[in-house]
């Protein structure tokens, strides 16, 4: 039984889901996708270039503070990929679970839009990247977690995670 419980943290486009299904993978738990736990009406509002408010966010939240919380209760690691822009975004995660770790991928505005820009049928248009890095608080001291360069490749910043 694996116990380990991680948030994959960061704006869009910074590589969230392909760093959190391999550190899911070498953990050997189950990876959960922020994304698909938006409300149609949250994707439709993304989709359109509108940034979600934090009503907005309130039902997407309580649904990933839920999986992690049974994860817990169950003694079974996890991974979730999920923007946690705010730090009371971060709480509210970390009250289903207070040993939730998380690793924030952090990287310069212009490769995060080049990454954007390169991807397919994603409804994340480049023009919310602004509105996440403006409303972005980064990890504090007292988070239990790391921030991670994403010039490097998702399998060097899971080596990473792994080894603390």
């Amino acid at each position: 039984m694996n116990n380990n419980r991680w948030v994959v943290m960061g704006v869009c486009g910074c590589g969230k889901s392909s760093v959190g299904q391999q550190l899911a993978d070498q953990l050997g738990v189950r990876f959960l996708e922020g994304d698909a736990f938006h409300s149609p009406e949250n994707v439709a509002k993304m989709r359109a270039g509108t940034p979600l408010t934090d009503e907005d966010r309130k039902g997407w939240l309580a649904s990933l503070a839920a999986e992690i919380r049974a994860a817990a209760e169950h003694g079974e690691g996890v991974v979730l990929s999920c923007s946690s822009l705010k730090r009371r975004y971060r709480d509210q995660l970390r009250a289903a679970d207070p040993s939730l770790h998380f690793a924030h991928l952090h990287g310069e505005r212009e490769l995060i839009a080049e990454r954007m820009l390169a991807r397919v049928n994603h409804y994340m248009p480049l023009s919310l990247l602004d509105s996440q890095l403006a409303a972005l608080e980064p990890l504090q001291k007292d988070e239990a977690g790391r921030v991670l360069d994403i010039r490097k490749e998702p399998a060097r910043l899971v080596e990473e995670i792994l080894r603390g």
